[in-house]
């Protein structure tokens, strides 16, 4: 539980470590690559591509990310649009638990979203409940991705699901990414409150909030990540999730709070 003072003190650092970190400190992140367009379905498949590939060692991350993003070129929109998953764009690359298959049968699950909808955002949300909304999607995007009825170690790894526990840490800093907007988040979905997103939980994120008191669970889970999300709404109940770039990078750069 949390004082009155140390909540005022916690509320006043939160603040200037969000106005301190800005888009001039975006880097090292996987947010810079949507960052590289300009048209909305480039920034939104590029962002979700670069979700996707978040874990892991940040050099790592962003060394995958750059070879994606030279094959995929000046329009991830045309790129998807025209991929055929018989050319193997990908043959030499994978991610940890991403083989090159994976990798395809990514691009080729997003061609077939592109084909039927104008954006992923029609496609994505089906209720006001983010944790509905992430469960469907990844059983949606699984049956997608599957071939001949079967489905990579890979694919469900990149696809969790909220019901088993997962923190879905992914699929929640894409949604960050679409859903709110400041210098660093584009707000290109308007159809769901920023005060409906959920922090996307990962390594940094919980030593810190463990810390700061903002979570009592030991363990990253989705309800270590509504715990964390609901306690920062006491701070700011419209906007939440603001201050997850500036968390995860004092992590990252291990900056004291």
């Amino acid at each position: 539980m949390i004082s009155d003072k140390k909540f005022v003190e916690l509320k006043s650092k939160l603040e200037f470590h969000y106005k301190n970190f800005d888009k001039s400190k975006i880097s090292p992140d996987p947010l810079e690559f949507p960052h590289r367009f300009k048209h909305e379905r480039d920034i939104e498949i590029s962002a979700f591509i670069s979700s996707a590939f978040a874990f892991g060692n940040i050099k790592q991350i962003m060394n995958v990310l750059e070879k994606i993003h030279a094959k995929i070129g000046s329009s991830p929109f045309d790129f998807v649009m025209n991929f055929s998953p018989s050319k193997e764009y990908f043959s030499n690359l994978k991610h940890r638990f991403y083989s090159s298959q994976d990798i395809d049968a990514l691009f080729n699950s997003l061609r077939k979203i592109y084909s039927r909808n104008d954006n992923m955002e029609k496609f994505f949300i089906k209720s006001d409940s983010m944790k509905s909304n992430i469960q469907s999607f990844s059983k949606e995007m699984i049956d997608l991705c599957s071939i001949n009825g079967k489905t990579s170690l890979g694919i469900k790894f990149m696809f969790p699901n909220p019901e088993k526990g997962s923190a879905c840490k992914r699929m929640n800093l894409f949604l960050r990414w679409m859903i709110r907007k400041d210098e660093l988040d584009f707000g290109l979905w308007e159809s769901i409150s920023p005060s409906q997103l959920i922090i996307p939980v990962d390594v940094h994120i919980a030593r810190i909030s463990q810390k700061l008191k903002l979570t009592t669970r030991k363990n990253i889970s989705w309800n270590m990540a509504e715990e964390i999300t609901n306690n920062l709404k006491k701070i700011d109940p419209v906007d939440p999730v603001k201050y997850d770039f500036a968390l995860c990078h004092i992590g990252i750069r291990k900056i004291k709070f």
